[in-house]
Formats: structure tokens, sequence, C-alpha cells
């Protein structure tokens, strides 16, 4: 799984800093979700949607693992 998170911010043009802000986290905090270093909890995913008036299906790509089949 990762977020497509930012395309939508950047989509709405906010910057980390506007969005973090938006959603009681730090600027930090978003980088490393974008760079896929941390990965969010159900309900911060929620919370990030919303900022960015997107579904949280809309920020979830789900990956299909190749195991070489």
């Amino acid at each position: 799984m990762r977020l497509r998170l930012r395309d939508w911010r950047e989509r709405r043009l906010l910057t980390q800093r506007e969005l973090a802000a938006a959603v009681g986290m730090s600027a930090g905090q978003i980088n490393r979700i974008e760079r896929g270093v941390h990965r969010p909890r159900l309900s911060t995913i929620r919370k990030l949607a919303e900022a960015l008036d997107v579904s949280p299906e809309e920020l979830v790509v789900w990956e299909v693992a190749d195991h070489g089949t």
C-alpha cells in the first residue's frame, strides 16, 4: 500500500506545511508519508483525505506483491 498524497496535495495547490496544519501534523510527518518512509494509521488517512476533499480510497494505492510466479 502506498498513498497518492503528494499528487492530491499538489492538485489542491497546498504545501506540506499547509496540509500538515490542516490535519494537526508536522510538515516532517507529511514528508515522511509522501516518501513512503512512514505508513500512516487509517485514522490519519481519513484526516488527510478529508483535508484534501477526496475519499480515503482515492488516496490509497494497493500494490500487488510479485512473488516471482
